[in-house]
């Protein structure tokens, strides 16, 4: 059996919430892998290394989608990684929307 024909069987003998989460998980390594291009897309306009603030937005929305897939798998590690990360990523945003009341 070809590669593909082995991975539309194992895709129809996976559950269907397991292939839910899947694609919940891809999609959110697709969103938090957008804030590195929105940073160099930025950085590349400005002429100078810069963060916008669209890159820590996608890192909450990614992050948050990733976390709740670490919890799911129930892999420490990952919730430990991706949660940290969520911190960070709120803190900046908290900060940056207190300097812009200002």
């Amino acid at each position: 059996m070809d590669l593909v024909g082995q991975a539309a069987q194992w895709w129809a003998q996976t559950p269907a919430v397991e292939r839910w989460w899947l694609l919940l998980g891809f999609s959110a390594e697709a969103i938090f892998g957008l804030r590195f291009i929105t940073q160099w897309v930025a950085s590349e306009r400005a002429g100078r290394s810069t963060v916008p603030l669209a890159f820590w937005y996608l890192s909450v929305i990614g992050g948050s989608m990733l976390f709740a897939y670490a919890i799911w798998r129930v892999d420490p590690v990952f919730i430990v990684g991706q949660g940290g990360g969520l911190a960070v990523y709120l803190r900046n945003l908290h900060l940056i929307h207190r300097q812009r009341a200002v």
